[in-house]
């Protein structure tokens, strides 16, 4: 069934709810007395406190997934501004570069052509997937790395055409995960690293984010998944992963952590064919 449909018959819902729910209060107050409608009181106040929490949770949901896609749109924005301005670009640093070699300047030209290449090369290791959302995202999160002094490495063996899940939700994953792999990267003085792997299988596509930063406690990684649970000193901290781990748990994917001295992964397999989809599917098809 369409999320809208279900979210619109849930809203509908509540309201018939807290309407009979009024309206038996108000009868009440007309027509009876004693305790028997304490009770009734009770009831009928409780039934408008679960329909005014199921509005409110609904909308919060629905105000984040807003949140997500103008994220995803922002993304994609400066992705294509970006590729505007390198396209723009490409004229004037080729006219730069022959004229070096008219002039026989060839180290000037290597120099030249060097940052250029470099740039370029930052785009098109994102460009590698069939989703425009995550390719957006990837370049994002690539260029906030390097701001902070982040090697970021990427290898792309797969185009995650028909991956089973929603963009804006892989988005999610990704970004979470890469986000808390820059923040723990801020507390070392080494030699920063994030390494980024997409492949897939017959059956499954895998991810691997993996960072060089401190080492996370046995402990910590069997808490790390949980609602509430975070490493960050500061408030709000605590729902990131929590989210990641039931995005993944709802197409049938699984998410594991690991970490020593020397990194801290994570590795997502998700299975090609989503059976609550395909369930859904063959249900619709029975009636």
């Amino acid at each position: 069934m369409n999320i809208r449909k279900i979210v619109t018959a849930l809203i509908v819902i509540n309201i018939i709810q807290f309407l009979i729910g009024i309206t038996i209060w108000i009868t009440i107050g007309i027509y009876g007395g004693g305790i028997n409608n304490i009770y009734a009181y009770i009831y009928v106040l409780l039934i408008l406190l679960s329909s005014i929490i199921t509005v409110i949770s609904i909308y919060n949901v629905n105000r984040q997934g807003n949140d997500n896609m103008a994220e995803t749109i922002r993304n994609l924005e400066e992705l294509n501004t970006k590729l505007r301005a390198q396209r723009h670009d490409y004229l004037n640093h080729f006219q730069v570069i022959y004229g070096l070699m008219e002039l026989q300047e060839y180290e000037e030209a290597i120099k030249y052509l060097e940052p250029v290449f470099k740039d370029i090369m930052k785009v098109s290791k994102a460009l590698k997937t069939a989703q425009p959302a995550v390719n957006a995202l990837l370049q994002v999160k690539m260029e906030a790395a390097e701001n902070k002094n982040i090697d970021f490495f990427l290898d792309i063996r797969t185009d995650l055409k028909n991956i089973p899940m929603e963009p804006w939700n892989l988005c999610i994953v990704l970004a979470n995960i890469i986000d808390n792999s820059i923040t723990c990267l801020a507390e070392i003085e080494k030699k920063k690293t994030i390494y980024i792997e997409m492949d897939e299988s017959k059956s499954n596509y895998s991810f691997q984010i993996i960072n060089n930063g401190p080492q996370i406690s046995e402990d910590q990684l069997t808490d790390i998944f949980k609602q509430g649970f975070t490493t960050k000193k500061e408030q709000g901290h605590g729902m990131g992963l929590y989210i990641v781990s039931k995005i993944i748990e709802d197409v049938n994917g699984t998410i594991n952590a690991s970490s020593n001295k020397k990194e801290t992964g994570f590795y997502i397999q998700i299975p090609k064919v989503n059976h609550n989809r395909d369930k859904t599917l063959i249900d619709s098809k029975k009636l």
